[in-house]
């Protein structure tokens, strides 16, 4: 199904005053019910992305922070059952697992002699039994279940759905009979006769994307959004052609 530009921008429109949990998305497919869910899910994520970006720095001033860690304190001391966290992140619209890394960085701050590093952090998001609070611990587990644009979570499917992608464009081109070196997939696994990325850097190529064509095809073919390039394309150049999946579910009509 082609998605218009007026459609998209539809759809953005009507994310502007969405907070991005899964309940959200559901209301989104009620509104546009001829939508696909992926579809859905992508501009629902590029566009809260985009705003997540542009919000960033106030979220991390020292005074924005003591402001939400005595607001999670105070919320848990009345119900440490309730979502304290998940719905302090949707009230100053601010991505759950975001909010979640920041009340989780205080809270060791003040309890552990040197300040945590980013891979026990990281750890801890991924694995919040680990995490010294119980109640704390169950809170950074609601806004990581409930967040559907940041997270561990989400970050384990995007690169099982990319992977996914790369095999499929990979039988594809099998089945084209076409040429390609795959840095991505085969360099790691050590296949003979199948190049690594720092075999073809040393070749001359500045960019190793997912499949690169061994002889140009001459086409150029990109994916791309209102304001946002999602752009994975092919291009013909004097080395090979590089050929990357599409980063959206839908091609976009003008």
């Amino acid at each position: 199904m082609i998605l218009t530009k007026a459609q998209y921008e539809e759809i953005a429109q009507c994310l502007v005053s969405v907070p991005p949990t899964r309940q959200s998305l559901r209301k989104l497919k009620q509104r546009f019910p001829s939508q696909s869910q992926a579809t859905l899910l992508s501009i629902f994520s590029q566009e809260y992305q985009k705003h997540i970006k542009r919000t960033h720095a106030k979220h991390h001033t020292p005074e924005a922070i003591e402001s939400y860690y005595q607001r999670y304190l105070d919320g848990v001391g009345k119900n440490g059952a309730a979502p304290v966290l998940l719905e302090l992140a949707n009230e100053v619209d601010y991505a759950p697992s975001l909010m979640a890394r920041i009340i989780l960085e205080r809270f060791l701050q003040g309890h552990e002699q040197t300040p945590p590093s980013k891979s026990v952090i990281n750890n801890m998001l991924r694995d919040p039994s680990q995490i010294p609070d119980g109640v704390l611990a169950n809170q950074v587990y609601q806004c990581i279940v409930n967040d559907c644009c940041y997270g561990p979570l989400v970050d384990c499917i995007k690169h099982a759905i990319g992977y996914e992608h790369e095999v499929l464009l990979r039988d594809l081109l099998l089945k084209k009979n076409l040429s390609f070196l795959a840095p991505e997939i085969y360099g790691k696994l050590k296949i003979p006769g199948i190049s690594d990325e720092d075999q073809l850097r040393a070749k001359g190529y500045d960019k190793t994307p997912d499949f690169i064509l061994q002889v140009p095809v001459g086409s150029d073919l990109a994916w791309s959004s209102t304001g946002t390039d999602l752009s994975r394309n092919w291009t013909a150049t004097g080395k090979g052609a590089s050929c990357s999946k599409p980063a959206s579910p839908q091609t976009l009509s003008p």
